[in-house]
């Protein structure tokens, strides 16, 4: 653009040829203080112009070497290095200097996941790099931490998300449901056991170990029992299907191989809460008197030391009054039933007249 005033002096000397600037700002910089677009003096851009400039006329072509003071070209920009009009379109005042300031349009039309829907931050440096948009790294742990069994898919996005990242459940039973309805050890369907899937389990390979804070719900776990509620192989060995929620059910081989006395052949009731309490088997108690005949109360009270006395050879299916030391005289006991219709020296006879053994 000089060439074009090269025959006319005046326009850079104004007559003064003494100390005349040899710089561009020395003449240019009333230019520079009134540039808008962009604003030098707003950006405090440098006012060495021919670090962007050269003489050609309107000052264009201009190259803008401190461009990476204001955004560096990295990555997919790069190639846009040289075409000033893809991210300024003309205006280089006020052109965002953040991600989101040129690609809220790229966040608002993603749909795979919404980011709007699942309200992602609009930082896009969080996750996504200049290279390109995809792939992408993320910070999963926002919304569901990944652990445990977990771990080694966390880079296997497919796995929970199936292509589609829009109302992915965040819940262990939102994606395991179809663990639950084929449980078998034990059968949550048929047992009731609630979805809540982290109430009892973590996220640890093959769902084990796991806990069950809801056990009272079928046993409470009471006396001797608490010893062994950590163990759950005790009562269950590995089955948790059809476990027994009796005592019988899981003690019917110490009530058949009870011999103090036979339960088997006394015929004692299987229902072992009437003697016994889950704090030991031993001490029981029995109520024979209400149950059967009176032994610690009236005639019989402190008369006896050992329940084979009455139950001779330790067969509690029989009984024997008349081996008694007060009864084994059958000449005495029948002078003194004389009269009695139907008398008999017998056990049965006895307990038939006297069932509450009094006289």
């Amino acid at each position: 653009a000089h060439v074009a005033i090269q025959n006319d002096c005046a326009a850079c000397h104004n007559g003064n040829y003494n100390n005349t600037p040899n710089t561009c700002e020395g003449c240019h910089l009333p230019d520079y203080n009134s540039s808008t677009n962009p604003n030098h003096l707003a950006l405090a851009i440098p006012t060495d112009c021919d670090m962007c400039h050269t003489t050609a006329p309107d000052w264009m072509p201009a190259t803008f070497t401190i461009h990476n003071n204001y955004w560096p070209l990295n990555g997919a920009h790069a190639i846009i290095a040289n075409d000033c009009a893809a991210c300024h379109n003309g205006n280089y005042n006020n052109t965002p200097n953040t991600c989101f300031g040129c690609h809220s349009a790229d966040y608002n039309g993603a749909n795979d996941p919404n980011h709007v829907t699942n309200q992602f931050p609009t930082t896009c440096e969080d996750c996504h790099t200049e290279t390109a948009w995809v792939p992408s790294t993320f910070d999963h742990n926002q919304f569901y931490p990944l652990t445990g069994a977990h771990i080694p898919i966390q880079n296997d996005c497919a796995a929970c998300h199936n292509g589609n990242y829009n109302n992915t459940p965040n819940t262990c039973e939102g994606c395991h449901m179809p663990d639950y309805n084929t449980s078998t050890n034990p059968n949550h369907l048929s047992l009731n056991l609630p979805t809540d899937c982290d109430m009892c389990h973590t996220t640890d390979p093959d769902w084990n170990p796991a806990t069950f804070p809801i056990h009272s719900q079928f046993w409470p776990f009471v006396g001797a029992h608490v010893a062994i509620q950590n163990d759950c192989a005790a009562c269950h060995n590995g089955n948790y299907n059809n476990t027994p929620n009796t005592c019988y059910g899981c003690h019917a081989s110490d009530y058949n191989g009870a011999n103090n006395p036979n339960h088997q052949q006394a015929g004692f009731p299987t229902d072992c809460t009437l003697c016994h309490s889950q704090n030991a088997w031993v001490p029981s108690n029995f109520d024979h008197d209400n149950m059967y005949f009176p032994i610690y109360s009236g005639t019989h009270q402190g008369e006896w030391n050992q329940c084979v006395e009455c139950h001779i050879g330790g067969n509690y299916n029989s009984f024997s009054c008349i081996d008694c030391h007060e009864h084994d005289d059958p000449v005495e006991l029948a002078d003194d039933h004389q009269g009695v219709n139907g008398y008999q020296y017998s056990s049965p006879a006895c307990y038939s007249c006297h069932p509450d053994g009094e006289n």
